[in-house]
């Protein structure tokens, strides 16, 4: 018999907020997180704004070496850890729990990319011996996922998984897998991004993906809308505690949801553009539903992917409805990003851990940013303002480039 799968624990730091009841005011508020760069000098750039992770103090988590020794991707991965790690009440009884069935996957689509670019630069102005000898160890994509292991003792499963912006949707849906078939008990799953960086933010810009309205920053990601021209980068980090239904139980934890299902598929289309039709985003969504065992009339939320793309939001659209049919409209259908920006390869985690909140609480954040309605995007995205309903199922949707697509199935704990 498959296992069922809680989640137990939530964490966050994101450009609203760098916990959970802040993100989550945030997301209710209908603020956006977008302002100008303050990371780096924006001036030549021909995008000068993001959603930056505002007022996170690495200290509460790590001390002045480890600061220095940990990319900030890492810094943010172990801020949201520890909070969901305190969330679900791990903190304190580590020792109750067999360690060896306690993984950990940290999903990022850059790895430490700040770190990459300051060492390049100091090879290229000042010499080999001005590398870092920490370069490799701040650098590497799975060190978030070590660092974490190695705080706690945890010592089942550990890796990165790295697929573009569905990298922690991977790492919640392969984490959900462990638990199910017996190879874990306890998975701390999620993401890490801190890749408003010059480099980046100059590649992504001059392929035309982000949006340019930098005399407007917080109108600038409009999902849905028909003059929306492109996505706006966002950092932080989202991780979840999932836990085997019984030994949360065993332990008294509180439950949030339950994981039930998850589908993922490949496009096999292009390497920046989603299939026109979102042929590969309609099998990932009917995957993850029939995985979890859940009919259409269920679903009353989906976490777009929804990064304000021309062609990516027409086309995911365009998928729910094949998927969906006329069930399509009786759903609401929204993207959180038109608040906390694009975390690239954090995103899935954090839209996973919406969309417990949504289903736990009966209330879903807006879509901000709804000025002009887009025939191709007719869908009700909760545009400007809150809605309060029941949620038995809630989607997750996330798509990263090379046609990775991930979708996850969160039920009503029950």
């Amino acid at each position: 018999m498959t296992r069922r799968v809680a989640i137990t624990g939530l964490g966050l730091v994101t450009p609203l907020g760098t916990d959970v009841q802040s993100t989550w005011d945030g997301l209710l508020g209908g603020r956006s997180g977008a302002g100008p760069i303050t990371r780096f000098d924006p001036v030549q750039s021909p995008v000068k704004f993001a959603c930056e992770v505002k007022g996170f103090d690495p200290a509460q988590f790590l001390d002045k070496k480890e600061i220095r020794r940990y990319d900030l991707f890492a810094q943010f991965a172990i801020g949201a850890a520890e909070q969901a790690v305190a969330d679900a009440c791990l903190a304190t009884s580590w020792e109750t729990v067999n360690l060896k069935r306690v993984g950990v996957l940290i999903g990022t689509g850059t790895g430490g990319l700040q770190t990459f670019e300051e060492n390049c630069r100091a090879l290229f102005e000042k010499g080999p011996s001005r590398v870092s000898p920490f370069f490799v160890p701040m650098y590497m994509p799975n060190v978030a996922a070590a660092l974490i292991s190695m705080r706690y003792g945890a010592q089942g499963p550990n890796y990165c998984t790295v697929s573009a912006c569905a990298s922690s949707a991977h790492s919640v849906g392969d984490a959900l897998e462990l638990i199910r078939h017996d190879r874990a008990d306890i998975m701390i799953a999620g993401g890490a991004e801190a890749a408003i960086t010059p480099l980046a933010v100059a590649s992504f810009a001059n392929m035309k993906a982000l949006s340019e309205r930098n005399d407007s920053p917080e109108t600038a990601s409009r999902p849905f809308d028909k003059d929306r021209d492109g996505f706006v980068m966002g950092d932080g980090a989202g991780v979840l505690i999932l836990e085997e239904w019984e030994h949360a139980r065993r332990r008294g934890a509180k439950i949030y949801a339950e994981v039930v299902g998850f589908g993922q598929s490949a496009d096999a289309h292009h390497i920046t553009a989603p299939a026109p039709d979102g042929s590969g985003a309609q099998e990932a969504m009917r995957l993850a539903m029939q995985d979890a065992g859940v009919r259409l009339p269920e679903v009353g939320y989906i976490n777009a992917h929804g990064t304000s793309t021309p062609h990516g939001d027409a086309a995911e659209t365009a998928a729910v409805k094949a998927v969906f049919g006329e069930q399509a409209r009786k759903l609401v259908f929204g993207s959180t990003k038109s608040m906390t920006g694009h975390l690239l390869g954090a995103a899935g985690a954090l839209e996973a851990a919406v969309c417990a909140l949504v289903v736990q609480r009966g209330t879903i954040p807006p879509t901000i940013n709804q000025f002009t309605p887009d025939p191709a995007c007719d869908l009700d995205s909760a545009p400007n303002k809150v809605v309060k309903r029941p949620v038995e199922v809630a989607l997750s949707n996330s798509f990263g480039f090379g046609g990775h697509n991930v979708t996850l199935a969160i039920r009503r704990a029950a």
